[in-house]
């Protein structure tokens, strides 16, 4: 089952998400495409955040996503010659006929992938589109324990103004399933428009990970070269490391 961002989502993502993350993960990816110098793929690729700024640097990179509402809010920041880099396509199954020296699944990607099936499939598909010596980079957050067992319930996690006098407000509630390594989680979304208070309701499953289920993945994948470090500054893993960084390399 896949699930698309909804339009209200669409809509505002850029405004949510500059406000709640910070700009390593981003400087991280780009110096990879940077160092790359040749030809790559967003995997989710989304609003941009990434991809954007690849492009005007120019990077020979191309854009999937399964959310017809974000490859919209992306393509309103393109020019029109630039929309051939952009296309509906699933992480498990998306099709090239030709290949990347670099592929990137940045913001938890693989989480979206609930089964063990999925996962494999979705890292061979990488590999078999991959030239040689070229890199597969995904992350996963670290799980937390506490939410793990605890869950979040109606917490407000942004309030802002998406135009002068506008407020948008953003409520979060998770429910962890801990036998299937899910975390259910229920995204909220109420706004002022035209003078009246709109509502919008998303629920997504998010699949969390753990250290050596993610080396027993690429053990059973196409991959025989990774590593992995624990922050976007490329240390080692550490207690105090909040992100799974895999590097696979073909």
């Amino acid at each position: 089952m896949k699930y698309e961002y909804p339009e209200s989502f669409a809509r505002f993502y850029d405004l949510i998400y500059k406000q709640q993350r910070g700009e390593d993960d981003k400087e991280y990816f780009l110096n990879e495409i940077r160092e790359s110098g040749r030809k790559i793929l967003d995997i989710g690729v989304g609003t941009g955040r990434i991809f954007v700024d690849a492009l005007k640097e120019e990077a020979d990179i191309y854009g999937i996503d399964i959310s017809r509402s974000m490859i919209n809010i992306l393509c309103e920041k393109l020019d029109s010659k630039q929309f051939k880099r952009i296309s509906l396509q699933d992480f498990v199954d998306f099709r090239y006929d030709f290949k990347f020296d670099l592929i990137i699944a940045p913001f938890h990607v693989f989480m979206h992938l609930i089964e063990k099936d999925a996962q494999i499939k979705a890292i061979n598909n990488v590999y078999s589109h991959l030239n040689k010596n070229g890199k597969f980079i995904y992350d996963v957050f670290v799980p937390d324990l506490s939410q793990l067992t605890k869950g979040i319930h109606n917490c407000t996690d942004y309030i802002g103004e998406y135009e002068s006098g506008k407020k948008i407000k953003r409520i979060v509630s998770t429910k962890p399933d801990l036998i299937n390594q899910i975390i259910h989680i229920k995204f909220r979304l109420e706004w002022d428009e035209n003078n009246e208070k709109k509502l919008d309701d998303w629920n997504v499953p998010l699949r969390f990970f753990f250290r050596y289920e993610l080396e027993h993945l690429i053990d059973r994948s196409r991959f025989e070269k990774y590593r992995i470090i624990g922050d976007y500054k490329g240390n080692k893993l550490s207690p105090k490391s909040e992100t799974f960084i895999m590097v696979c390399q073909k």
